[in-house]
């Protein structure tokens, strides 16, 4: 059976991770650009990284979210598409995944 509470506390304490990181990714890409050639073309590069990694959290915020809701609604551990139960296995390894690993590995 799943602690629902245990897996709660752990999606929020990721997801105050991920707002802080995406708070100190976007001081990052806020701050002005060096007018010197060189130094602009590598802080562009540094700014597509950061662009990324940005996207990336963006994205695991939104899985995270709808976990704590499937949470709430009661619905947390089951698969969004079949219907089945996710094992608890890929639920430790992957909290906010919303479906079994057979569904997942379908895409």
């Amino acid at each position: 059976m799943l602690n629902t509470q245990n897996i709660k506390a752990q999606l929020e304490e990721r997801l105050k991770f991920l707002g802080t990181r995406v708070d100190e990714i976007e001081d990052d890409l806020r701050e002005p650009s060096d007018p010197d050639f060189a130094e602009h073309a590598t802080e562009a590069e540094g700014d597509e990284v950061l662009e990324g990694l940005e996207s990336s959290a963006l994205r695991e915020i939104a899985q995270i979210q709808a976990a704590l809701d499937r949470i709430a609604e009661g619905t947390y551990g089951e698969c969004a598409t079949c219907g089945e139960t996710v094992d608890e296995k890929r639920l430790a390894a992957v909290p906010h995944a919303s479906q079994c690993i057979s569904c997942a590995s379908k895409k």
